[in-house]
């Protein structure tokens, strides 16, 4: 499913439309409950409970959830009794207090506390960015681009933007000898970052910083060595359209993680600005941006030369959309 960050229309959650419906699914949900309803049963009470409710995804979320309120990953990992047998009245109140949560839109992530991504399950908790599929695709492009990350006896990469920690340690796994270092302005994602990566046992390969690159200086940075890679998925939607985002994202993502600018560049600038001083003589930027940003790239490339940085590609997401830049450092000079 294509999951292109300006789809759906808001939608208030504290309406009365919104609370007879909740009322109602509690009622219902009891109602069942006491005629001996099974994990089937919940799967497609709720389920329509969400498509009323205007919840995207409405089978998704009903199966995701009440997979985990029974310890299971996954509504196919409940084993077949487990699937048709009578659930708890214990069970029932993780069933229905997990589904409220989602009837406010609160995203899937934040209700169980983890996702996915590529070989990883990260610890998720709110307001920290939770990382997308596309996210996936940058992380495969670091790697089949940047062959020589493997042949280096120790690669260095650094993350601006680190979030939950998914890029970061993703190549951490994917790249036994590498080092990273992952940078986030918010204390909220170095801990997380820190987490994941003690939860995973990735910790000794990477050092997280709490640095914000728009308005502290670079020396910090710099006193830190020469990297390899520089990678990023930064704040890049443009201001004006936020107010177009999902509710899950408006209402409980943290908002400084989504906010580019006017021109969704501002912090894809600084990376820019930053990448020279930073990298190693043929490093490499990999960016995530929005389908506008590689033109504005290279045009704002143009106007700096001084930068010596050239746009090698631009490769399109799953919804063939332009969306990452694989930008190199020009110069044979060494970095400071």
């Amino acid at each position: 499913m294509c999951s292109d960050p300006l789809r759906c229309q808001v939608m208030n959650v504290t309406s009365p439309l919104h609370r007879l419906l909740a009322r109602a699914a509690r009622l219902s949900c009891r109602r069942i409950g006491s005629a001996g309803a099974t994990a089937e049963d919940l799967a497609r009470h709720w389920r329509n409970v969400f498509q009323d409710g205007g919840v995207p995804e409405a089978k998704e979320s009903s199966e995701i959830l009440i997979a985990h309120a029974l310890g299971a990953k996954t509504f196919r990992g409940l084993a077949r009794r487990l699937a048709r047998s009578p659930v708890s009245e214990d069970q029932m109140k993780r069933v229905e207090k997990m589904a409220q949560e989602r009837l406010k839109r609160v995203p899937i992530q934040y209700i169980i506390g983890e996702w996915d991504f590529l070989d990883l399950t990260l610890e998720m908790r709110p307001p920290v960015f939770i990382p997308r599929p596309e996210t996936e695709e940058l992380v495969g492009l670091v790697l089949a681009d940047c062959p020589g990350a493997r042949e280096s006896p120790e690669p260095r990469i650094l993350e601006v933007g680190c979030g939950s920690g998914a890029v970061s340690l993703a190549l951490l796994r994917n790249l036994p000898r590498a080092r990273v270092l992952a940078v986030d302005k918010t204390e909220a994602a170095v801990n997380l970052t820190a987490d994941n990566a003690e939860r995973l046992n990735l910790q000794h390969r990477i050092q997280i910083l709490q640095h914000d690159i728009l308005s502290d200086p670079a020396e910090h940075l710099l006193a830190l060595g020469p990297v390899d890679i520089l990678v990023s998925n930064p704040p890049y939607i443009f201001t004006e359209d936020l107010s177009g985002l999902d509710p899950e994202i408006l209402r409980y993502e943290d908002r400084a993680a989504l906010d580019g600018g006017s021109d969704g560049m501002e912090v894809i600038k600084a990376i820019l600005r930053l990448a020279p001083l930073l990298l190693n003589p043929g490093g490499s930027v990999f960016l995530e941006g929005d389908p506008r940003h590689p033109d504005m790239v290279q045009e704002w490339l143009q106007d700096h030369p001084e930068l010596r940085l050239q746009l090698l590609s631009v490769v399109k997401d799953f919804c063939s959309k332009p969306r990452f830049i694989h930008l190199r450092r020009r110069d044979g000079t060494s970095s400071s």
